[in-house]
């Protein structure tokens, strides 16, 4: 009786598999940044105002981080691949209905399901991946599909400019449609159909309590500023998210199968990185929106232009995830939280000073530091939320992580877009709109620099060299 083991199969036999996530990952982070540039023009065509698009953008990440507790399930009940074609289709029908969008209304609603297939694409790739690649692959998978949601930043404010000079703003989603072909006739050939091994009751109560939770507090932070006088329904609903989120904390206590078990937040290190991460992102969440405002509305720049002024962004943001291993190791956690956290702060600012007439340089070197500090910021946030959960906890924390971001996305351009509409009320009559970004870079910046009280909390501690390493935004 032989006792030899079966061989490891090779990395390149998972090579199809692994651009084939790429590509799901790639058209996912294009269709997050793509649009921000092409806003004013959706604008104009919409005969709405540039300063009260944020719907465009908030929509999108609250479908998302709705619909990511509930993917791994699905993705466990009807396996990887009927999952994964489903949620190319649907992204692909959403790209094609916001092209036809006739008013903002029927936009929001078809960017709301865009955001449902993105919710399913991104997770359930990476699962099929997780469920595919044997250990000895595995970090050099995770690293090759990591370089998309790097890509994709960099190069959707320019194509989205210049798509918008060239044709219109339409085939900023256009474009995913021969994407999306490529990608479903891709995935009926190499996509792997991975079933859970054990299935586990999916938690509907607590699910809709979340959903609700979030979805009512997004609504009421975007209608705080509302025009026609709904604050009385910004309140209520307020009050009813805050309720819903209580209600799954006493839910999840005492449920077997909670989507996210409390035992989670006993981690002093997970539980100060979630609340971080989503009171810093919010700040940093509504800058993909205000730049190409400021960059077009304020400064009369083209959308071609506009979008390619966001590439030191992008550019100093890939750079400086190097120097966060390095910065980590000598200064620890706490200090280099604390530090840059304020950083982060200043440089979102700082945009109140922008105006006219500038030397192009400065600019330049603005907005690279902006997305130096800024990309620091998120990967060594990332690292402290997941650094000690151990390896039942994993999946969990990372599906939170994932939602919070996205959660917090959401909260960013609702916020921004109220603080823009207030703004605009108050001064825009007399100072125009570059007025209202000015000030509305202040609050962001002040939101930004109100979790340094959260990283404050944190223990005085050194990473692995691995640990920040294997953390990719």
């Amino acid at each position: 009786m032989s006792t030899e083991t079966a061989p490891v199969p090779s990395y390149a036999s998972f090579r199809p598999l692994l651009w084939l996530v790429s590509l799901a990952i790639f058209m996912n982070m294009l269709d997050s940044t793509i649009v921000n540039t092409a806003l004013p023009a959706m604008a104009r065509s919409l005969g709405e105002s540039p300063l009260q698009m944020q719907s465009v953008v908030f929509s999108y990440a609250l479908a998302v981080a709705s619909f990511i507790p509930a993917s791994g399930w699905i993705a466990d009940r009807y396996g990887t691949r009927r999952t994964f074609l489903a949620a190319i289709v649907v992204f692909t029908a959403g790209s094609l209905a916001c092209a036809l969008s006739p008013t903002l209304p029927w936009l929001v609603a078809a960017r709301v399901l865009q955001g449902i297939g993105g919710a399913l694409l991104l997770p359930v790739g990476r699962l099929a991946v997780l469920r595919s690649v044997p250990r000895e692959h595995f970090l050099k998978a995770m690293s090759f599909i990591a370089i998309p949601a790097l890509v994709g930043p960099l190069v959707g404010p320019t194509l989205g400019g210049w798509l918008v000079e060239v044709a219109s703003w339409h085939w900023v989603f256009l474009i995913n449609l021969p994407i999306g072909l490529i990608g479903f006739v891709f995935a009926l050939r190499v996509m792997p159909d991975r079933y859970a091994q054990q299935r586990q009751r999916f938690d509907l109560p607590g699910y809709a309590m979340l959903a609700f939770g979030m979805i009512a507090l997004s609504l009421a932070l975007d209608g705080v500023s509302d025009a026609s006088g709904h604050h009385a329904w910004a309140m209520l609903l307020a009050f009813a998210g805050l309720a819903a989120l209580a209600g799954y904390w006493l839910h999840a206590a005492n449920s077997r199968t909670p989507l996210f078990s409390l035992q989670l937040f006993k981690v002093v290190s997970f539980r100060i990185g979630i609340l971080g991460n989503l009171f810093s992102r919010v700040g940093s969440s509504a800058m993909p929106l205000l730049i190409p405002l400021l960059l077009q509305v304020g400064l009369g720049m083209s959308p071609m232009n506009a979008g390619l002024m966001m590439i030191p962004v992008a550019l100093a943001g890939m750079a400086s995830k190097r120097a966060a291993v390095k910065l980590v190791e000598r200064f620890g956690y706490r200090r280099v939280l604390m530090v840059n956290t304020v950083l982060v702060g200043i440089a979102m600012a700082s945009f109140m000073l922008v105006e006219p007439g500038q030397h192009l340089g400065w600019r330049l070197l603005q907005l690279a530091l902006f997305g130096a500090v800024n990309s620091l910021q998120f990967t060594v946030m990332n690292t402290v939320t997941l650094r000690d959960l151990d390896y039942q906890q994993a999946s969990s924390g990372n599906s939170l992580l994932s939602m919070t971001m996205m959660l917090a996305t959401g909260f960013g351009a609702a916020a921004a877009g109220s603080l823009l509409t207030a703004f605009d009320a108050h001064l825009g009559g007399a100072h125009g709109a570059t007025a209202a970004l000015h000030a509305t870079f202040v609050c962001v910046g002040a939101i930004t620099l109100t979790s340094t009280l959260i990283f404050w909390q944190l223990p005085e501690t050194r990473p692995h060299p691995k640990q920040v390493e294997q953390v990719v935004e």
